[in-house]
């Protein structure tokens, strides 16, 4: 029996009666068109539970003996997507790559789940464009707004659940999915209205505003990975720092304007509301790599940073992570010497970046041959500043790129081979530079740093 007859087969295995006994294996497979990795791995959590590569005919599948009920995710590199998986299921996916979500369907037993929250998903999307409208209005109507659009998706899942008797937990995480996505919406909005409106400060909120709150969990483990719930908290926590920092603590301008100050305390306020490990640990270091990529601080305060982080967080599973990106900024502070990392030029030799800075001052830029845009861009870019600003040495630094394609787009993109370099280890020279956003330039004056966060674009005006 070939691979489609036996989806086929199991398809119809799946509509069986209801009344036969629910076998504790799940099967999860499909077809990815246009496939853009060899592989599709399933997760819980940060965990992998199973993977499949991908066949002759471009499809996959996995037997799982037995598993948790409730959210996990597939990933067929570089995108993914949740999925919701119950004992018993027999569930078949198919999606074209070119438009990976809006391709995806769900078919099988356990599809109504998976389906209604992918349409809810991709609506969601749509409507982040008419919600950016909303936030002009004032602080009641825009609350009544939202409301609405929640409600619409939870009669919606009301409907479903009529129809197809979803089980506690399938409610459960679709309710969430909707909820969490519209309470997200709602703590931006202080933030937004300001930057709209060309407010000094937020809007004042009455305590009705703000009601959803109160039904709020933070320990909820099997909303953790639920992509919604995780946003929310994200900017929740954003805004009760802001408020409670703006309006309790002792800060220049009762305004919550100095970071070290403000994420200390954002670190502080998950660490007494938050229990559930997983997501404590997730939150913790979307502060701490926020804070330390982002702000670019004194090498002082990111120490302090530091010492706070690893006093509430000492056994956070995300603790090597932080710890590289941590090292990797002090490195790079202003008048330390650039690190002596290896690079391959267009003849093929090895050279040391401490090398190439040496004697002149120097710019170091990145690309790839992955975001042609960006490639576009900056070899135009380069070309330009090459002309105006004469005192500077430009270098490239590609990443992601095979040798052969490297040294024909140098070429076609009209870049001078003696100023271009490669890596074959993406993972080292990621570490070391600390290579975000894309648009980073490190500025150097015989082999000192003089700025390791310029922007090839704003730097050079």
């Amino acid at each position: 029996m070939n691979k489609s007859l036996l989806y086929l087969f199991l398809i119809f295995l799946a509509g069986c009666s209801d009344s036969e006994k629910i076998s504790p294996r799940v099967f999860f497979g499909g077809e990815i068109v246009n496939p853009t990795s060899k592989y599709v791995v399933l997760y819980k959590g940060d965990v992998v539970i199973d993977s499949s590569a991908l066949d002759t005919n471009n499809m996959f599948s996995l037997q799982l003996d037995s598993i948790q009920d409730g959210l996990y995710y597939f990933k067929h590199a570089p995108e993914y997507q949740n999925v919701y998986l119950k004992k018993g299921d027999s569930l078949l996916i198919r999606l074209n790559t070119v438009d990976f979500d809006e391709s995806l369907v769900f078919s099988g037993k356990g599809e109504e789940v998976n389906n209604f929250m992918m349409e809810v998903y991709l609506t969601k999307e749509h409507e982040k464009r008419i919600v950016d409208d909303y936030y002009w209005l004032n602080p009641a109507e825009f609350s009544r707004k939202i409301d609405s659009l929640q409600q619409q998706k939870l009669d919606l899942l009301s409907d479903l659940n009529i129809d197809f008797s979803l089980t506690d937990k399938e409610l459960e995480i679709a309710k969430a999915d909707i909820i969490y996505n519209y309470a997200m919406f709602k703590e931006r909005y202080p933030f937004k209205h300001k930057r709209l409106a060309k407010a000094k400060k937020v809007p004042k909120l009455d305590e009705d505003y703000y009601a959803y709150r109160k039904n709020l969990t933070y320990n909820n483990e099997d909303f953790t990975y639920l992509r919604p719930y995780y946003e929310f908290m994200v900017n929740h926590f954003g805004n009760l720092s802001y408020m409670s920092c703006t309006h309790g603590c002792d800060i220049k301008d009762k305004m919550a304007k100095n970071h070290l100050h403000f994420n200390k305390h954002k670190l502080k306020l998950i660490d007494s509301l938050v229990v559930e490990k997983q997501l404590k640990d997730n939150l913790f270091r979307n502060v701490a790599v926020d804070y330390l990529l982002k702000v670019h601080d004194t090498e002082e305060n990111n120490k302090i940073f530091m010492e706070v982080f690893r006093a509430l967080s000492g056994d956070n599973r995300h603790m090597d992570e932080v710890n590289d990106l941590y090292s990797g900024i002090r490195n790079i502070q202003p008048h330390k010497r650039i690190p002596s990392i290896d690079l391959t030029d267009y003849s093929g030799d090895q050279v040391s970046l401490t090398t190439i800075a040496k004697d002149r001052k120097t710019v170091f830029y990145f690309w790839s041959a992955s975001n042609k845009k960006h490639l576009n861009d900056i070899a135009k870019r380069i070309h330009y500043l090459s002309q105006h600003e004469p005192k500077y040495n430009f270098v490239g630094i590609n990443v992601q790129t095979n040798l052969d394609e490297w040294k024909s787009l140098v070429k076609v993109k009209g870049f001078d081979p003696n100023n271009q370099y490669r890596s074959d280890n993406f993972e080292k020279l990621t570490k070391t530079l600390i290579i975000y956003p894309m648009n980073k330039c490190i500025i150097t004056d015989n082999e000192i740093i003089v700025d390791a966060f310029g922007d090839i674009y704003h730097s050079f005006k």
